[in-house]
C-alpha cells in the first residue's frame, strides 16, 4: 500500500531567494486573486442561504461561483488553462490525479463538481475553508466510518453532484501518476450505487515555465503551503495546465472494485502528457 504522504527519492524543489521584482509580481497577481477569492466566498455563502431552504443538498447557483472565481484566479496569476474532451454531464464520480493545491483551482475552474477529501483538510489555513465553503465532502480514514461515508456518498450522488476523488490517496511532485488504491472504489460498488454510477477518468497536467524546475507546481511531503504559493506568484514565467477528460465508464461492466480501479488509472495515466517531464516552451 501506498504511504499517506507520498516523498519523492530526491529533494524538494529549492526555491530561489526572491527578488525585489519577485515581490512586486507577488503583490501584482496575489492581491488581485485575495480580493476575488474574498468577493466570491462572500458572494457564495449570501447564496447558500437562499439555496439551502429552497433545494436542500442541490446547488443549482454556487457551483458557477465557485468556477467562476477559479478560472479567474488562474488568469490573475498568469497561469494558461484549458481542457480537452468533454466534461460528463450525468451525475456520477470523477477521478484525477493529484498533484498539488492548485488542483482545487484547477479542477473547479474546469467543471461544476464536488470534492472528496481526508477530514484533516477542513482544519487547514486558506484551504480548509475554501474547501468548506465550495461544499467538499470530508472523511475520516477509519473503517467504523465506512457505512456512514457511504451512506453520505449515496446522498449526495442522488442530489446530482459529482464528486471528485483522488484515488492515489496523496499528492505527488506532478511528474507521475501513482497507483490508484482499489479500497476507494468499494463506495462505487453497492447495490445501490453500481446499476447507474458512471466514473469518469480525468488526467491533470501542471507543465513548468521554461527554465523552472519541472516540478514546480508539485506540492506533497512537508512542503510549506505558503512558500509554495509566494514562489509560484513571484515567477517571472509562469507555465501552462492542461486538464484531459476521458470518457466516462459505466461501474456495472466491471466485475470488483481493483478491476475499476486499474482502468481508469490506465486511462488516466495515459492523459498524463507530463512522463517525460516536458516544459513549455515560452
Amino acid at each position: 500500500m501506498q504511504p499517506q504522504t507520498w516523498h519523492s527519492d530526491g529533494n524538494y524543489t529549492e526555491f530561489p531567494k526572491i527578488t525585489f521584482t519577485g515581490w512586486l509580481r507577488v503583490a501584482r497577481r496575489g492581491l488581485p486573486v485575495l480580493v476575488l477569492l474574498c468577493v466570491g466566498l462572500l458572494t457564495l455563502y449570501t447564496l447558500r442561504l437562499i439555496e439551502r431552504p429552497f433545494f436542500g443538498q442541490g446547488r443549482p447557483w454556487t457551483p458557477s461561483i465557485t468556477r467562476f472565481v477559479c478560472r479567474n484566479a488562474l488568469r490573475l496569476m498568469g497561469i494558461r488553462f484549458e481542457t480537452e474532451g468533454q466534461a460528463m454531464q450525468d451525475r456520477g464520480a470523477v477521478v484525477a490525479n493529484h498533484s498539488s493545491w492548485m488542483d482545487i483551482l484547477t479542477l473547479n475552474a474546469a467543471d461544476r463538481l464536488y470534492f472528496v477529501s481526508k477530514s484533516e483538510v477542513a482544519g487547514w489555513p486558506g484551504i480548509g475553508t475554501l474547501a468548506k465553503a465550495t461544499g467538499t465532502v470530508f472523511i475520516a480514514r477509519d473503517r467504523k466510518e465506512a457505512k456512514a461515508q457511504q451512506e453520505l456518498f449515496e446522498s449526495r450522488l442522488k442530489a446530482g453532484h459529482k464528486l471528485l476523488f483522488f484515488p492515489e490517496g496523496t499528492s505527488t511532485d506532478s511528474l507521475r501518476v501513482l497507483d490508484f488504491r482499489s479500497t476507494l472504489f468499494a463506495a462505487f460498488m453497492t447495490d445501490e450505487l453500481k446499476p447507474f454510477l458512471k466514473v469518469q477518468p480525468v488526467s491533470v497536467n501542471y507543465i513548468a515555465p521554461k527554465g523552472a524546475d519541472p516540478r514546480f507546481f508539485g506540492w506533497w511531503g512537508d512542503m510549506d503551503f505558503g512558500a509554495h504559493m509566494i514562489q509560484m506568484l513571484a515567477a517571472r514565467n509562469q507555465g501552462h495546465i492542461k486538464v484531459v477528460y476521458h470518457a466516462p465508464v459505466t461501474v456495472a461492466e466491471f466485475a470488483n472494485r481493483k478491476l475499476l480501479a486499474k482502468a481508469t488509472q490506465d486511462k488516466v495515466r495515459a492523459g498524463h502528457l507530463i512522463s517525460a517531464h516536458s516544459q513549455e516552451n515560452l
